[in-house]
């Protein structure tokens, strides 16, 4: 693991002739690895049987935890590590992931870390584990400088984020309420329209009722002026005939004599 590789080997080397010698180590200067919004540390302790047990140190820049992994974790425990074989105990909490857990380290835990020589604890796996403490106090800070920078970045990207968010929510808002707008303006022409159009049709329909009204009246009017110069002229005819024959009636008119039309060749 980076830097801490050749630590790693003299710490499995030094499990082999116990927790006195591991106590004696000088540790490489630690590496620090920056995440998403935090940096951290990877540590080996070591059993004496030289098996080894992962665990990480995190920093937000504000507090220091240490990360583990253990089948059978509960989902709060208030459990010891021991630095220089004395104990400080810190709350455990169980993540959501399968097995992953959290030990939120106190001031107190962290200062005695930075001055003490050896981590132990006896948990962690079937026998205790322990690594050297050497460069725990530049290490431990440089984690919390690199967790401060990393976290202020991570908020920084999250407004900017969240500002963008609440930007495009505002513009789907206003693209919403523009095209409500835009269709009520819409439907209040469709409408206007409509009564316009109606109002056009049912004015066609009068003038084509008063039309027909006034044809029909011109026709009456015809046929009455007809029918009275039919009168006057049959008025007429009687006065005509009065004044001629007196009481006597008019012969019939004879019918036209019946016969071949002969044409009439000029010679």
């Amino acid at each position: 693991m980076r830097r801490l590789g050749a630590l790693l080997v003299t710490l499995a080397m030094a499990a082999v002739a116990g927790p006195s010698a591991a106590a004696n180590l000088e540790a490489s200067v630690w590496a620090i690895t920056p995440d998403e919004a935090q940096c951290h540390t990877d540590l080996e302790l070591v059993a004496h049987s030289g098996a080894i047990a992962p665990v990480t140190l995190v920093s937000d820049g504000e507090h220091v935890a240490l990360r583990f992994t253990r089948d059978g974790v509960p989902s709060q425990a208030f459990l010891p590590i021991r630095v220089d074989r004395k104990p400080y105990a810190n709350l455990v909490q169980r993540t959501g992931e399968e097995g992953l857990a959290v030990m939120g380290l106190s001031d107190e835990t962290l200062s005695a870390m930075r001055h003490g020589k050896i981590l132990q604890i006896a948990w962690l796996a079937d026998e205790a584990v322990s690594a050297s403490l050497s460069g725990a106090a530049q290490g431990i800070a440089d984690l919390k400088i690199c967790g401060a920078q990393v976290a202020s970045q991570h908020r920084a990207r999250e407004a900017e984020l969240e500002a963008q968010r609440a930007r495009a929510a505002a513009d789907a808002r206003a693209r919403a309420l523009a095209d409500e707008q835009l269709a009520a303006a819409r439907a209040q022409t469709a409408a206007a329209e409509a009564v316009r159009q109606r109002a056009a049709a049912e004015a066609e329909e009068l003038a084509a009722r008063a039309e027909q009204q006034r044809a029909m009246a011109q026709a009456e009017q015809e046929r009455q002026l007809a029918e009275q110069n039919r009168q006057r002229a049959v008025a007429a005819q009687q006065q005509y005939y009065s004044s001629y024959y007196g009481d006597r009636q008019p012969p019939p008119a004879e019918p036209a004599p019946w016969g071949y039309y002969r044409p009439y060749y000029p010679r």
